[in-house]
């Protein structure tokens, strides 16, 4: 039985991969010139469990059903997921001692599915994701993905995002993400919702907002202490950060997780 929860929640901007960064605080805009990103709030309407051995990279939802993408050498995975009840329905394990699944996106009936360290790009049809139907190299480490209208929208783990054609996989532009302070580093999973790219930070309890156009943080989503607040007594050692965004067009939802998190969150953005 799922357990619907109208709570209030401030949010405030980023999120997760493989090194640590450091978050930074909000403070005047002398230095970049760049107006302070607002608080956004988000309203939690709904808890639904989430597979705890997914060590979350990626996550979209397509046609009502969530697709996520895993890491860990030899573990890695994509995935397709009942939201409500969390239960896989179908996985490919991709994994191997040298392949670390990282972040995906549904583009042109298309799954890209990047790696960490191994510059490879797998993509499947939408239709079947037991076989990649192409591989394309990627000259960074892989960490998350999204898309606009026309490119394929990539982070490395540093302040940049990587404007991709999805054709052929060559960077078509690189912006750096800034915010009043300057920029923000460790950028990881990425979504895009309504025209801005909202991406987390990894190691940190928030998610930004950001203005695709020239990289400025333009909002954060603070997350403070969701684990100890609606999962304490199912925390381990293997309970990782806060990362995976994911949002339905249809429904107006987002969707929130973290690695290994035994719990996925739906929310409304206010």
């Amino acid at each position: 039985m799922i357990k619907y929860l109208f709570i209030a929640v401030v949010i405030t901007l980023s999120a997760c991969n493989e090194t640590p960064s450091e978050e930074t605080p909000a403070t005047d805009t002398k230095s970049t010139g760049i107006t302070p990103p607002q608080n956004i709030t988000l309203n939690i309407i709904g808890i639904y469990p989430h597979d705890t051995s997914a060590y979350t990279q990626g996550l979209e939802i397509y046609n009502g059903k969530l697709y996520e993408g895993t890491g860990d050498f030899e573990t890695s995975s994509l995935r397709i997921t009942d939201i409500k009840t969390g239960k896989v329905e179908h996985k490919h394990m991709m994994g191997t001692k040298e392949i670390f699944g990282e972040g995906i996106t549904i583009f042109n009936n298309k799954i890209y599915q990047l790696t960490w360290q191994s510059h490879l790009v797998n993509v499947y049809n939408l239709n079947n994701i037991d076989k990649p139907i192409k591989t394309f190299t990627w000259p960074y480490d892989g960490w998350g993905i999204t898309h606009t209208a026309t490119d394929l929208i990539i982070s490395d783990g540093s302040a940049n995002l990587y404007f991709v054609k999805p054709d052929d996989f060559k960077i078509r532009t690189t912006v750096q993400v800034t915010d009043n302070v300057g920029p923000v580093d460790s950028i990881n999973e990425l979504e895009m919702i309504n025209g801005f790219v909202y991406a987390n930070v990894y190691q940190s309890e928030f998610i930004v907002k950001i203005d695709p156009a020239n990289g400025h943080v333009m909002g954060k989503i603070d997350l403070p202490g969701l684990k100890q607040q609606y999962f304490s007594t199912q925390i381990t050692g293997r309970t990782d950060v806060l990362n995976g965004i994911a949002y339905d067009s249809t429904s107006k939802k987002i969707y929130i997780t973290g690695k290994r998190w035994p719990k996925m969150f739906e929310a409304t953005i206010n």
